[in-house]
């Protein structure tokens, strides 16, 4: 079939008619699907029940030196773990504070540390006329919602395949002393799958921040959600990267387990200079006493090291690939050549991101639930959930079954072909 631009209004009269029935029939089989969420699906879930079975009444639950893990103490994490998290991100040991399920939390909390506390002796963000923060698009909304509730001020600043654009961050970072920080998912980005490339990785290390309180927040959630172990991405390390450009202070970055083990029962961590993790300590410690210890090693004692974590992740990895293959041909298929569409096709990570026709992407996402398929509301991907080219959807193909996501994939596709002719309709005198 010919680009859908270059039909008459006839053709497109026709079109809409024949997709208008089929859209229809798909409405009366009563779908009830959600792919609104990244979250792992029921199989990957069932394939690491096991790890339940680690830690039991009769298990030693003494760390490597004899610490007792049923009891209080050890601020920030068993040896282990932190051995274990820190080779997760190719950082020290040192450099890195376990905390509890979810990385989420940490950054939450890094956000109030600075509203409340300042960074490092600086003045308290809520003392300041204005706050600022640097967010990538399409982004992680969990990210912006954040910083919208701390009444922070954000900036779109578009994405490359390489990463953020660079020329822009470093015009606002180096300019103005109000942008305290910038969100980053360096590896696998959410949703479009990028992963920042090493001059990237270097011209953020060499910024040269107008504000002494600058941090970037590097939320390397996906540091090892690889799903090809022929083609997987790689991501240079940045807080080595920012102590040769004299910036030891400059990073804050965060995982978890969350999507390695059990999604609500994993454990994270923050790796960053000894400044800043000393800065951190001095609140955590009033906030807890100690985070899940037997949690952290349960982990330990799962994997054994990092090779047996990655070893895990070519378990994920077999469930998942065929999802997101199974979608990407979907698209090519049926939206190939239409000139209605275009998508990524990411390496690893837990999305990919579709870019419709400008001011088709609400109506698509709405079609698709009136059949019974839930998406991430358009407009998520940005902050205030304002996409201003009402084009950006994040798929989230891990949830469902694969009869499911079939299914789901064949009516966003018959969705996408809709609202582009009624769109297309509009256009035309």
């Amino acid at each position: 079939m010919k680009a859908y631009k270059e039909m008459s209004r006839e053709e497109l009269q026709a079109l809409r008619e024949e997709l208008l029935h089929q859209y229809t029939e798909e409405k009366g089989k009563g779908l009830k699907l959600d792919m609104s969420r990244g979250k792992p699906a029921a199989s990957q879930l069932d394939m690491e029940m096991d790890f339940l079975d680690v830690l039991t009444s009769a298990s030693d639950i003494k760390t490597e030196n004899g610490i007792d893990c049923r009891n209080y103490g050890l601020l920030d994490g068993i040896p282990e773990a932190k051995k274990l998290m820190a080779d997760m991100l190719n950082v020290k040991a040192d450099q890195v504070i376990v905390c509890g399920n979810a990385s989420l939390n940490i950054m939450y909390d890094t956000i109030a540390r600075s509203m409340v506390f300042g960074v490092l002796g600086s003045t308290p963000w809520c003392k300041l006329d204005k706050v600022k923060f640097l967010c990538p698009v399409p982004g992680y909304d969990r990210h912006f919602a954040i910083t919208e509730q701390f009444g922070i001020e954000m900036i779109n600043i578009p994405m490359t395949a390489k990463g953020p654009d660079m020329d822009l961050v470093e015009k606002y970072v180096n300019s103005d002393p109000a942008v305290k920080g910038i969100w980053c998912v360096p590896k696998y980005s959410n949703p479009q799958g990028y992963t920042y490339s090493d001059e990237t990785v270097r011209r953020f290390a060499a910024l040269k921040p107008a504000a002494e309180d600058f941090r970037i927040f590097w939320d390397n959630a996906y540091v090892i959600h690889d799903l090809y172990e022929d083609r997987s991405d790689t991501l240079l390390e940045i807080l080595g990267e920012c102590e040769k450009a004299g910036n030891p202070d400059m990073v804050y970055e965060f995982c978890s387990t969350s999507k390695v083990t059990f999604a609500g029962s994993g454990i994270s961590a923050v790796a960053s200079s000894a400044k800043n993790l000393e800065f951190f300590k001095k609140t955590m410690t009033i906030q807890t006493i100690g985070y899940d210890k037997l949690n952290q090693l349960r982990h330990v004692r799962y994997f054994k090291n990092i090779e047996g974590m990655k070893a895990h992740m070519k378990k994920h990895a077999a469930i998942m690939r065929p999802k997101f293959e199974a979608v990407l041909a979907v698209f090519e298929k049926e939206l190939g050549g239409l000139g209605i569409g275009s998508w990524t096709k990411p390496n690893g990570g837990y999305f990919i991101s579709f870019e419709s026709m400008e001011g088709c992407a609400k109506a698509i996402v709405e079609k698709c639930k009136e059949a019974g398929v839930v998406l991430t509301g358009a407009g998520a991907t940005y902050p205030y959930k304002k996409d201003p080219s009402d084009s950006n959807i994040r798929i989230a193909p891990t949830f469902p079954s694969e009869e499911e996501l079939a299914m789901a994939a064949d009516l966003f596709v018959l969705c996408v072909k809709l609202v582009s002719v009624e769109k297309l309709l509009e256009k035309q005198p």
